[in-house]
Formats: structure tokens, C-alpha cells, sequence
């Protein structure tokens, strides 16, 4: 047998000798391996998402077998593995509620096995975040290949997005003005292909974030997922991680400030997900990378959004992809990038832009002529309403809500609200600001996307299209309205949100960033005096250890006693 390269941490295991030796290897071999699969060569993990439960991860296994080719044509040993399938559109009571599980468990699957280097393989929207985060805390050389978009939605004539018409077309059955008969032919229009959605959601957000960090290669994040250039992508990233391990480039060398500075500004000019703040937050907690809240209004007020991408605009994905992918809007905002940002292919950020050409400019608008202003992108709004701050996508919001005042009327869950939302006496005109609370990280629990509630039937028929919305929880990237998001701290915790009462008026004003509650600091106070916190969902498992460690959502809403990283130093032998 060859002499193993005891520089690797592989070596600890199939380098070993004596009886540990014999069985780390013996067993290895009834899977078909031969001799040279222990020789010293890299050892590389596939982290595989991919489940049938999680629809936009399901062809995961068959990127998996490419990515596999690339490493053996490198000289290195793959390995595959699942970790958790977290699908966004089946799992209750929300995927964000395992993301942080997630993220452990990839990242103690990395540790505990002899694994030189990773590739992960994520699709729907909390993956992606739960997979970086697990590789950020272990700081083994990483790259990712994510699923892909599925192919554009078709009724009619008419491209349709995930997500995005499914509220829409709810809203158009209520209203009356669409037959249920033809809502279920849409539905079965929408998902075409293999892949997440392929609007400008939190997958797709996601998707761009990880190319954006440096963490995926330049054009994989707009590849349809049947493309058979993701195919392509996933093989030469089996290379690539092979000479990642050579070479010792580790996620914290390319997760640098200036990578999170680069992907907050480039989720500003493609319109992004308002989800990308707290998992971006989460990530560079993970890291030790002072990122803070603020710094997601500071950096984007200066871009533009270039994108005219649904829920925002009018195009999808796939166009996007055929217009250029995520190197020609590098390459439009390239003056307020970090060029020289390393990704992992071993080339600056600013390599694939500097020869990216954009060969739609209905779908990316040219930084002079942009979708919409500088200043229009996610904005974090204060007051004593919201004193740890609160989140609100104006791209997807209505010009005219974006300064606004109104009575609040208050709901406890979603369930609350819709037992009562088609009722024709429901309190509520279109000035009325609807609060949904207790939806927060430790109160739903998990943050659940449930922020943007549809309008009050009475209110659609009457053609009201927008409200102003504000909750502790979530929005679907691919949803749209004037929603205020991520009201920290949340209610379930204490913070002011649980002290508003119907009728109290709010003052919304995004051009000042301000999110005020018009009721003096005594009755607040005094408010504060009767309430009284809600009882914790569980005494046991995975749900009381969300529940006592979870920070709030200006935090990253990670677990208390994951946050920086924690290395991946070999687990003392069991042998």
C-alpha cells in the first residue's frame, strides 16, 4: 500500500495503522473500492440534500454523480453523504425552523469523518444558508453547487413564477375574478422541470449569495436545473475541490467583510430576497465577520436594481440566465465591488465579469438605466416599534404605502387572522395596518414565511391591491406587498410588538427608515406590566433547544452556542 499523506486529516483514518487501519479501510471496501482509493489521495465529501420530501432538491443525487467524475479524474476519492432535506413548500411548521439542525449536523457529519475537502450540494431556499454555515464553523476547503431554477412556468401564453402567482392567483380566486377550475390547470403549469423556483426567491437569492461570497462557480447560480451546463459545473467543481485541498483554500479565506460586502450590494441590484439579511447574518456569525444589521441599508442604498425579475418585475430565472447570469450584473455595479474578492475557482470575483456580456437589457437594466433608483432595495427601518430593527423590500412594496399612517389591527397568529379575513364586518378599510405577531424566531417557533397574508376579502373586492403588513416573521422572496419583516426584538420575547392593541395608530416611514408606534413611553409601560409571555411549544427535543437558544432575527436567528467557528479537528480514535 502507498504511503498515505499524513498531512491530511484523511490520514488519521485510512492512514492509520495496526487494527485502527484495518478498520476504517476493511469496511470502506465492501462498497467496491480498490486498493489506490487509500493510497493518500484527497478525500472528498458530497454533502447531498437531495430527497423527494424537498421537490426542488430531488435531482441533488444525479449532480451528485457528476460532481463524483470530476473529483476521480483529479486524483481524489469522493465520498457522498445526506444531510437534511429542508423543502421549503412541504416541511411544517417551517423549513427555517432546521436550518440551524441542519447546519449542525452537516457540520458535525464534516468533523467526525475523514473528509479532506467538501462539496455541497443545496437547492431550496434554507440549504444553501444551513449548508455555508456548517462549512464557515468547520473551515474545511468547501465549495457548493447549487440545483438550479426550475424552467420557466407556462399558462396561457403567459410566463408564471413560483410562488409569486400562487399568491396571486389566490388573491384572484377570492376576489372572485378566477374559477377555481382554472387555478388548479395553472398549478399544474407552474413547476415544469427539476429545481427551486425559479422567481427571484430566497433559492434564487441564495443561489446568487453563495456565487457572490466566492463560495460557487461564476454562472452556476442562474443554470436551469436541467441545464446540462450545471451538469458540466458540478464536474469541473469535482476537480476544483481537489486542488482546493492541494492548495488549503478554506471557506474563511473567501467568506471575507469584503465578500459580505460584495453580496449585500449584489443582492440590491437583482432585486433580492429580504431572507438574504438574516441568513447572511447567520453565515458571517459563523465566521467571527463583524456583519451587523445596519450595514444591509448602508451598503445598498447606493445600488440600483437592475434586475426586472418577479416578484419585482416581469421576467424569471431562465431569462435571466440566458441574458447573462449573475457575472453581467457584477459586472454593471463592478465600480462598488471588491473585484479582487477570491472565489473558490481560484480567480477574483471580478474574472468572470470582466469578460460577462448581457445579452438582454429588458431583463438587466444597464446601471444608468436601471429596473428601479438607487435606494429602492431592502431597507431596515427603527423606532420604538421595532428598537433591534425590522426589514422592508420596497422594490416589492407599493411607492405610495412606503410613507403611511393607520390604525393597527392585530392578530396573534395566522390562524387568528384567517378565521376572520373573509368576513364582510371585519374591521378594516385600506388605511388600516394589519400586525401579525408572535411569528418570530422563538415564537412560531421558527420564523415562519407568513408575514404577507393575503388581503381581507371585503377590501379585494373592493380592488384594493396592497396594505401595509408588519410582522415578526418572514416573507417568501418570491412574495410581494409593502410587508415590514423581522420586527426585533420579536413579541414572543417581549419585545413592543406584543404591546399593540387594535387601534393604536403606526407611523411607517421608509424614505426615514422609521417604524413608530404612536403610544406613549407610560402606556407602554404600563402595557408591559399586564403582559404576560407565552408558554414554550415543547419541553422536548429539537424544539426546546430552538427555543432557549435562538437570537433574534437582527442576529441571525442562529443558536447561541454555534455562533464563530469552531475548527475541525480530528474526533479522538474510538478504535
Amino acid at each position: 500500500m502507498t504511503t498515505h499523506n499524513e498531512g491530511r486529516r484523511s490520514s488519521h483514518w485510512f492512514g492509520a495503522g495496526g487494527r485502527s487501519g484495518m478498520l476504517y479501510r476493511s469496511w470502506m471496501r465492501n462498497q467496491g473500492f480498490s486498493d489506490d482509493a487509500f493510497d493518500g489521495r484527497p478525500v472528498i465529501g458530497i454533502a447531498v440534500s437531495g430527497s423527494e420530501l424537498a421537490p426542488c432538491n430531488a435531482h441533488l443525487t444525479r449532480i451528485a454523480e457528476s460532481v463524483k467524475r470530476g473529483v476521480w479524474q483529479a486524483g481524489g476519492f469522493p465520498l457522498e453523504f445526506p444531510v437534511m432535506a429542508l423543502g421549503e413548500t412541504v416541511l411544517r411548521p417551517t423549513a427555517m425552523f432546521y436550518r440551524n439542525l441542519l447546519a449542525m449536523e452537516a457540520e458535525e457529519l464534516i468533523r467526525a469523518n475523514p473528509l479532506d475537502g467538501v462539496v455541497l450540494l443545496s437547492g431550496c431556499d434554507k440549504t444553501t444558508p444551513g449548508l455555508l454555515m456548517a462549512a464557515a464553523s468547520t473551515d474545511l476547503p468547501s465549495l457548493m453547487i447549487t440545483g438550479g431554477p426550475m424552467l420557466n412556468g407556462k399558462f396561457r401564453g403567459e410566463d408564471i413564477g413560483s410562488g409569486t402567482h400562487v399568491w396571486k392567483f389566490e388573491e384572484e380566486v377570492r376576489a372572485g375574478r378566477m374559477t377555481e377550475e382554472d387555478c388548479a390547470f395553472a398549478e399544474s403549469c407552474m413547476s415544469r422541470s427539476n429545481g427551486h423556483c425559479m422567481t427571484m426567491g430566497t433559492a434564487s437569492t441564495m443561489a446568487c449569495m453563495a456565487e457572490a461570497l466566492g463560495m460557487q462557480p461564476a454562472y452556476a447560480a442562474t443554470w436551469p436545473g436541467v441545464d446540462a451546463r450545471r451538469y458540466a459545473a458540478a464536474q469541473r467543481s469535482g476537480q476544483r475541490i481537489v486542488q482546493m485541498v492541494e492548495d488549503d483554500v478554506r471557506p474563511s479565506s473567501i467568506m471575507t467583510r469584503e465578500a459580505f460586502e460584495n453580496a449585500i450590494r449584489i443582492n440590491a441590484a437583482i432585486g433580492g430576497s429580504t431572507n438574504a439579511v438574516i441568513h447572511l447574518l447567520a453565515i458571517a456569525g459563523r465566521l467571527g465577520v463583524d456583519l451587523k444589521l445596519d450595514d444591509f441599508d448602508a451598503l445598498a442604498r447606493d445600488v440600483p436594481t437592475l434586475l426586472d425579475l418577479m416578484p419585482s418585475g416581469r421576467f424569471l430565472m431562465e431569462d435571466f440566465c440566458y441574458a447573462g447570469g449573475l457575472p453581467a450584473v457584477v459586472a454593471e455595479i463592478a465600480s462598488l465591488l471588491h473585484l479582487d474578492a477570491p472565489t473558490v475557482t481560484g480567480e477574483p470575483l471580478g474574472a468572470a465579469a470582466s469578460t460577462a456580456e448581457c445579452h438582454n437589457r429588458e431583463v438587466i437594466r444597464e446601471f444608468d438605466d436601471p429596473f428601479q433608483p438607487a435606494g429602492t432595495g431592502t431597507a431596515v427601518l427603527r423606532g420604538n416599534l421595532a428598537p433591534d430593527g425590522a426589514v422592508i423590500k420596497q422594490s416589492a412594496a407599493s411607492p405610495d404605502l412606503l410613507t403611511h399612517r393607520g390604525r393597527a389591527r392585530v392578530f396573534d397568529s395566522p390562524e387568528e387572522y384567517y378565521a376572520v379575513a373573509d368576513d364582510p364586518d371585519l374591521d378594516v378599510d385600506a388605511d388600516t395596518v394589519l400586525v401579525l405577531r408572535y411569528c418570530g424566531p422563538a415564537g412560531y417557533p421558527g420564523m415562519p414565511e407568513v408575514s404577507n397574508v393575503a388581503l381581507p376579502t371585503k377590501l379585494l373586492e373592493q380592488g384594493v391591491t396592497d396594505m401595509v403588513r408588519i410582522c415578526d416573521g418572514r416573507m417568501s422572496g418570491t412574495a410581494y406587498g409593502t410587508v415590514v419583516l423581522h420586527t426585533a426584538p420579536e413579541a414572543a420575547v417581549g419585545g413592543p410588538l406584543a404591546l399593540v392593541r387594535d387601534g393604536d395608530e403606526i407611523t411607517l416611514d421608509v424614505p426615514n427608515r422609521t417604524l413608530r408606534l404612536e403610544v406613549d413611553d407610560a402606556e407602554l409601560a404600563r402595557r408591559r406590566g399586564e403582559w404576560t409571555p407565552p408558554q414554550p411549544h415543547s419541553d422536548r427535543g429539537w424544539t426546546r433547544l430552538y427555543y432557549e437558544h435562538v437570537t433574534q432575527a437582527h442576529q441571525g436567528a442562529d443558536l447561541d452556542f454555534l455562533v464563530g467557528s469552531s475548527g475541525h479537528d480530528v474526533p479522538r480514535e474510538s478504535h
